[in-house]
């Protein structure tokens, strides 16, 4: 599967970081907008190491919360990064509003406060608090409304055209509702988003506005390389390495192209970086490049683990077009190939597939596959870009016509966890992590399908 979208060269980047890790967080309280709460030891140690490892970027823009652990957070990261660009502070980066909680930790908030926080924990858009003078309000609504006016303010200053790299540096709440903003997405999707204490997600901005998620909650740059899991079943969601057919640009589709040397070599590098992840299960596409890369990862684990072959996530069936180059099929079919470019979800291959189709398959296949995990388990799930794609659309709250919003570079992987017994909303606590393949940042071909 190709597209312009992801073949034209990045225009706007934006990086997205949580500041370090603060005096607040280690003692487990609630900080919120106020500005008690200061940046650990432990916290300039990952602001210092985020900054080594975006040494080689050149960052024309910063942007910042104007609380103190985010600004120490933007001081220590572009003293080890090298560059010179100023911090700029917005309000309209102030964390959650939660002032009726400040400083109690979370047990205390359980406790003094049981049915809100159960709200805050199952649907927090409908959270309601007081203000001190009696003022009932929304805080993760309020929150959303300032993301949107941030992200307009930051797209304007910022355009596609400008091509430029911008640092935002802020806190986990108002971050998720960014990526909700900027994806147009509700507040109800909140908790869908995992950010980590100096975490980095990528956003690439591209002409006509779309947006990318290039990366989310890359953790690789700290000590742990992946977020700590919740209480249910966890899985790994990864992507093929890379074919010759994908280095060439065709369509590859139902074509069963195995993996190429540089395939190979992305396989081995997500086993490492997954060998001290205890697997219990995993699953492939019965295609031969998802499955080599699955037996790759799997001969890395300390027991044997069995590999599941699901026909549901095998690759999109591009027809007529597998096997060409987007040269060749612009020549044949140059109106069918701008709507699949703009509006994948209206098309449907010759003698092929439609995404609709696609994605009713995988999501029924991922469904089945969560529906079997017990709550510790941990389940490797290796297919394609198209059905990866579908996937974590679904995941996200996005619908078939959001495909290009989301980047799979060839080996790269994403972390889904859910709740205890498989149930609630999935939480996204990872998206095309490809550290172990390279930087922080994707470098990975975009390839066709």
């Amino acid at each position: 599967m190709a597209n312009q979208i992801l073949k034209s060269p990045v225009a706007t980047r934006i990086l997205l970081v949580r500041h370090g890790l603060s005096s607040f967080n280690l003692e487990g309280r609630i900080q919120g907008r106020e500005d008690a709460s200061l940046l650990s030891a432990a916290g300039e140690q990952q602001a210092r190491q985020l900054g080594k490892a975006l040494a080689e970027l050149s960052i024309d823009a910063i942007l910042c919360s104007p609380l103190q652990r985010a600004q120490r957070t933007a001081q220590l990261l572009m003293e080890c990064q090298g560059g010179k660009a100023a911090i700029t502070s917005s309000n309209l980066l102030l964390e959650i509003d939660l002032s009726p909680w400040f400083g109690l930790t979370r047990n205390q908030v359980a406790e003094q406060y049981p049915e809100a926080h159960l709200q805050w924990k199952q649907a927090p858009a409908e959270l309601q608090l007081q203000q001190a003078d009696g003022r009932p309000y929304l805080p993760v609504q309020e929150l959303h409304s300032q993301a949107e006016q941030f992200w307009q303010q930051l797209t304007t200053e910022h355009p596609p055209e400008a091509n430029h790299t911008v640092l935002v540096v802020a806190h986990n709440g108002i971050l998720r509702c960014l990526l909700l903003a900027a994806l147009g997405l509700p507040a109800s999707h909140f908790n869908r988003y995992r950010i980590n204490n100096c975490s980095l997600s990528v956003l690439n901005l591209r002409p006509g506005g779309e947006v990318q998620i290039e990366s989310l909650n890359t953790i690789s740059h700290l000590d742990d390389p992946l977020p700590q899991r919740s209480g249910g079943p966890r899985l790994l969601l990864v992507r093929h390495g890379e074919t010759n057919w994908n280095r060439e640009g065709r369509f590859q589709g139902q074509i069963d192209i195995p993996l190429n040397d540089r395939g190979y070599a992305q396989a081995e590098a997500a086993a490492q970086f997954l060998q001290n992840v205890e697997l219990d299960r995993a699953y492939t596409s019965s295609m031969a490049r998802p499955r080599q890369t699955a037996e790759a990862i799997l001969r890395a684990q300390a027991k044997a683990v069995p590999l599941t072959s699901c026909g549901g996530l095998v690759e999109i069936a591009h027809g007529e077009w597998e096997g060409c180059l987007e040269a060749e099929i612009q020549a044949g079919w140059p109106d069918l190939l701008a709507a699949w470019q703009s509006h994948p979800h209206t098309v449907e291959m010759p003698s092929g597939e439609t995404i609709q189709q696609v994605w009713d398959r995988s999501v029924q296949s991922w469904q089945a596959i969560v529906a079997g995990l017990s709550n510790q388990e941990t389940a490797l799930v290796v297919a394609h870009d198209a059905v990866n794609k579908t996937i974590l659309c679904y995941l996200l709250g996005l619908s078939p016509a959001d495909i290009w919003a989301v980047k799979q570079g060839n080996g790269g992987v994403s972390v889904i966890d859910y709740g205890p017994g498989g149930i609630g909303e999935p939480v996204v606590a990872g998206l095309n992590l490809t550290g172990h393949l390279g930087g922080v940042l994707d470098r990975t071909a975009a390839g066709a399908l």
